[in-house]
C-alpha cells in the first residue's frame, strides 16, 4: 500500500517536475506555425522598441501546472546582430537563456538561442512578454556589454528555487537576479538576496511539501532544501508584478497566435 502511494503521488508531481527549463524539447505544432508564431513576438517587440524583453512560454498544459503558475520558462531577449548561416548578419532577437543539461537535470547552464528555439518545445503558442522601462532596458544592456551576466549564474538547479538564497537556481530567478543587478547597480548576490527579500513577493507553490519532497526522491532538478515552512519561488508574472509595481515595466501580458494581447496585471 505504502508503495502504490509513493507511486500515485510521483505521477502526479512528475509534470510539475519536468516543466522545466529545457531546450530541445519535441515540438507540438507544425514547424511553419512555430516560426510565423516566433517572428511574430519578434515583430510585437520591434514595434515597441524593445531593445530588452523578458519572455515566457507554457511547457505544459495549465491543468498540470501548480495554482498560480502559468509558464514553465523564462528569459531575457535582447535586440542583437545575429550571424545567418551564409555568415552575414541580421538584426534580430537573441534569447539569453538558464537551461537544464539534458543529462544531469540537477545542473543549468547558460545558453543563446533564438524564438523558433524557444517557442519550439512550447505546449501552446503564446508568449509571456514584459517590456521594461527603457532605463532598466539601458542598465539591463549595460550588465551583458560588460560580460556581468555570467556571474550570478549558479548551476545547482531546483525547478522550485527559494530565490531568496542561493542554494539553488531557476529561469526565472536567474532573470531576477539580472534584473536586480540592473536595478541595484551590483552584482554582489548577498546584497541582490537582501533587496529580493525585502521587495520582491514571489509565488507561494500549492503543493504539499510531502508531495514536493517525496517527489524530488525521483525526479532530477527538484528540492525543497532551501526553503523553511513556507515553499515559494520565481515566476515570470511575481516579476511584472514586481517590476509594474515600482514603475520599471511598459507592459506585462500574453500574446497570443491570434494576436491578441491579454494583461497579466491584477486590477
Amino acid at each position: 500500500m505504502r508503495r502504490l502511494l509513493a507511486v500515485l503521488v510521483i505521477l502526479n508531481f512528475l509534470p510539475f517536475a519536468e516543466a522545466g527549463s529545457q531546450a530541445a524539447q519535441p515540438s507540438t505544432f507544425a514547424p511553419d506555425a512555430i516560426a510565423s508564431f516566433s517572428k511574430n513576438v519578434e515583430r510585437e517587440l520591434a514595434e515597441r522598441g524593445a531593445y530588452v524583453a523578458i519572455l515566457a512560454r507554457q511547457g505544459r498544459p495549465p491543468e498540470e501546472m501548480p495554482q498560480g503558475i502559468t509558464f514553465t520558462h523564462t528569459a531575457i531577449a535582447i535586440y542583437s546582430d545575429i550571424a545567418l548561416s551564409d555568415g552575414s548578419k541580421a538584426k534580430g532577437y537573441a534569447i539569453h537563456n538558464l537551461y537544464q543539461k539534458p543529462q544531469n537535470l540537477d545542473i543549468s547552464e547558460l545558453v543563446t538561442d533564438y524564438p523558433v528555439d524557444f517557442f519550439w518545445g512550447a505546449h501552446a503558442l503564446k508568449a509571456g512578454i514584459i517590456i521594461p522601462s527603457h532605463e532598466l532596458q539601458i542598465a539591463i544592456l549595460t550588465l551583458f556589454h560588460n560580460d556581468q551576466v555570467a556571474g550570478l549564474h549558479n548551476p545547482a538547479y531546483s525547478v522550485i528555487a527559494n530565490p531568496f538564497n542561493s542554494t539553488y537556481q531557476n529561469c526565472t530567478e536567474y532573470t531576477l537576479d539580472i534584473i536586480n543587478a540592473a536595478i541595484y547597480g551590483t552584482t554582489d548576490k548577498a546584497r541582490l538576496k537582501a533587496n529580493a527579500q525585502a521587495y520582491f513577493s514571489p509565488e507561494k507553490v500549492h503543493m504539499s511539501r510531502f508531495k514536493l519532497a517525496l517527489g524530488g526522491m525521483f525526479a532530477d532538478g527538484v528540492s525543497v532544501s532551501d526553503h523553511g515552512r513556507t515553499i515559494s519561488t520565481t515566476t515570470f508574472t511575481t516579476i511584472g508584478a514586481y517590476l509594474s509595481q515600482y514603475g520599471l515595466a511598459e507592459a506585462v501580458y500574453m500574446l497570443d497566435d491570434s494576436g491578441q494581447k491579454i494583461s497579466l496585471l491584477k486590477g
